[in-house]
């Protein structure tokens, strides 16, 4: 296999293979991500009770546990990696999301089937989860190691913003089938289509990850005994408080975000989706110039700014937004505004989290150190939003846990040493 010079950024094969793999995690993260944008429908569907509440906690449970399968992905698909190749792993990442996408999409609903309905439909989310645990690592993996040294932050940030982009197609997909499809088509059959879709864009990527050639790096190191240094548990448990507030504030406020807007501020389900669209392309937009700076300015200063942020702001702003009355430009002013926050994590974060490994064992710590904690707290946090509202009769109760979540984080950052301007180990 042909390998390229290390840190030569503006070759043929660098722009290729990076374009790959972002490409494919675009249409990964569409698959994954359009689930939480039609749940309320989902919840109707397969899940019968009296009230929409115990609908959507169904639902939204059922989004949690497709979690479960994300730290058994990141061990195995990890482990593949690096013994057998970035590339090897992508593939089969993209292969199994197709999969799971595509049996959602056929499934029979409760009404058809009965209890075998949520049966499967939690086997589909269980399959899209074992996945997207090998791939956020993999992927952040090949495109940091693709990088050249001094724009390690820039590079690494495509692959976060080709995550968001994922998640905007589905969002977007979503808002545009509830503006021209009535709720009873909806209902009926107009979930479906999102991810049938997904299903026939999923060979695409597939095919684009078939052609990419192995980064440079990992053919450098794939024959030499690993390196000494800190334990590999020892860097994963530092993957996992590092990862806490980036997928907590994702999931609360992008996945969950549009179902609570609906809810609390009494908008429609495409008004809602729309708003919450327009806030991912904020942060489509803000990702590679966060990650632009951190290459100049450092990883450090742009997570720390995050952290801080998402301790002294989600009180005050949810209050705002749960009050009553809020204009509907206020909202999507304040989504811009959470966008730019999340991009300053997710501009900086891909390169700083893959920084903290040495190249022979990154896809497997970082990958299982990040599945972990999105388990953990990202799977968990639309259900848990839900659960404390109910629990502490208010709206705002989730952004005590975003709050939590930045505190240990920002703790996790503090302690680690900038590593933006070094070489990649």
């Amino acid at each position: 296999m042909a390998t390229a010079s290390i840190g030569v950024p503006t070759s043929s094969q660098s722009r290729r293979a990076v374009s790959a793999a972002v490409i494919g995690n675009v249409l990964e993260w569409y698959d994954f991500g359009v689930y939480g944008f039609v749940a309320a429908i989902i919840g109707k569907n397969f899940f019968p009770a009296t009230d929409d509440v115990t609908q959507l906690l169904s639902a939204f449970l059922t989004f949690g546990l497709g979690f479960l399968a994300r730290p058994v992905g990141a061990i195995v698909i990890g482990r593949m990696g690096d013994t057998r190749g970035r590339k090897a792993a992508l593939m089969l990442t993209i292969f199994l999301m197709a999969a799971g996408t595509v049996l959602i999409g056929i499934l029979p609903t409760y009404a058809t089937i009965g209890v075998a309905a949520p049966a499967l439909l939690l086997l589909a989310r269980l399959m899209q989860g074992f996945s997207t645990g090998g791939e956020w690592g993999g992927s952040t993996a090949f495109i940091v190691e693709w990088a050249p040294r001094d724009k390690r932050g820039l590079y690494g940030s495509y692959q976060q913003m080709s995550v968001v982009a994922g998640l905007l197609l589905g969002s977007s997909f979503a808002a545009l089938l509830n503006s021209i499809l009535t709720q009873d088509q909806m209902v009926a059959w107009g979930w479906r289509i999102p991810f049938l879709v997904g299903a026939i864009l999923g060979p695409v990527g597939f095919y684009m990850r078939r052609t990419i050639d192995e980064t440079p790096h990992y053919e450098r190191v794939k024959e030499a005994a690993p390196a000494g240094g800190r334990s590999g548990f020892a860097l994963a448990a530092t993957a996992f408080g590092f990862t806490i507030v980036w997928t907590v504030c994702f999931y609360v406020l992008l996945t969950y975000m549009p179902s609570w807007t609906a809810k609390y501020m009494k908008l429609s389900a495409a008004d809602a989706l729309w708003s919450n669209s327009i806030g991912l392309v904020a942060l489509i937009i803000g990702i590679p110039i966060m990650g632009h700076l951190s290459d100049r300015y450092g990883r450090r200063p742009l997570l720390l700014i995050c952290c801080a942020a998402f301790i002294i702001l989600p009180w005050p702003l949810f209050e705002y937004l749960a009050s009553g009355n809020v204009p509907y430009v206020a909202l999507v002013l304040i989504q811009i505004g959470i966008a730019i926050v999340i991009s300053l994590y997710s501009g900086a974060g891909p390169a700083a989290i893959a920084e903290i490994f040495p190249t022979r064992s990154r896809s497997t710590w970082m990958t299982t150190g990040y599945a972990l904690a999105v388990a953990v707290f990202g799977g968990s946090a639309p259900y848990l939003s839900i659960w404390m509202i109910s629990k502490f009769g208010t709206p705002i109760a989730p952004v005590w846990y975003l709050i939590a979540a930045a505190i240990v984080s920002f703790g996790v950052i503090w302690s680690l040493k900038e590593t933006a301007f070094d070489e990649l180990a």
